[in-house]
């Protein structure tokens, strides 16, 4: 069981450092833990957590080595920091900086040639599931995935139902379960479910045979919270 903790544009450095510090000491139950914050506290966070089992990923990479792209960062500068993966293909990427299936492909072969693991997130909008689209959607995305990654020990799939993200609204695990099963059938990894996961639905969501773990939002910004959920997951 994978729990990962997406802060998104949340913790500064000191900020990130505190958190840590109370991490390092909870109760995680048996969970594999990662944590993923923004750039500028990937250095204190590795830092904070060097000695323990927590992972440390980031929430983007580009796919270039180097070259001109002002405000995006590379494997290669990740690897040097001590990262150990990242996120890739984010639906909020996708929906406010311009991310497509070529693109988040292109980020996870670049992630995955720099021997760094990738969490790579799918999933479909309120529109697309009302439509009856969901399964054309997540095969386009997946396929796109599939293709940049024939090797795929180190990829994990998220899937993000967009309609749930930061918004309170959990799909229900038989429908979490199906969208899994489904996402198995085409890439044969571990798939996290991602959307308002919290403490009080972290059980019953990891209880489904096709579910793998989570990728927590807000939840995760509170020690205790995130504690809770990694704890209920892993049945602890």
């Amino acid at each position: 069981m994978l729990i990962a903790g997406n802060w998104k544009m949340f913790k500064g450095p000191a900020e990130a450092s505190a958190y840590c510090r109370v991490l390092r000491e909870a109760d995680l139950g048996g969970c594999a833990v990662v944590v993923c914050p923004p750039y500028v506290s990937l250095p204190e966070t590795v830092q904070a957590l060097a000695g323990t089992e927590i992972a440390v990923a980031a929430q983007n990479v580009h796919w270039a080595p180097e070259g001109a792209f002002t405000g995006e960062v590379s494997a290669p500068m990740l690897r040097e920091l001590g990262v150990y993966g990242a996120i890739v293909g984010h639906s909020e990427r996708r929906q406010f900086f311009g991310d497509t299936d070529l693109s988040v492909a292109r980020r996870v072969r670049a992630a995955l040639d720099h021997q760094l693991a990738v969490i790579a997130c799918v999933g479909e909008t309120e529109a697309e599931r009302e439509a009856g689209e969901t399964e054309a959607v997540l095969a386009r995305q997946l396929e796109a995935i599939a293709e940049a990654a024939p090797e795929r020990e180190e990829l994990v799939v998220a899937y993000e139902p967009v309609w749930a993200i930061g918004t309170g609204r959990t799909a229900t695990p038989a429908l979490a379960q199906a969208a899994h099963a489904f996402i198995k059938t085409i890439l044969d990894v571990p798939v996290l479910y991602g959307g308002s996961v919290k403490p009080e639905n972290a059980a019953e969501l990891a209880a489904q045979p096709d579910i793998d773990g989570a990728l927590v939002g807000g939840a995760s910004l509170d020690v205790a919270s995130f504690a809770t959920i990694c704890r209920e997951a892993s049945g602890a």
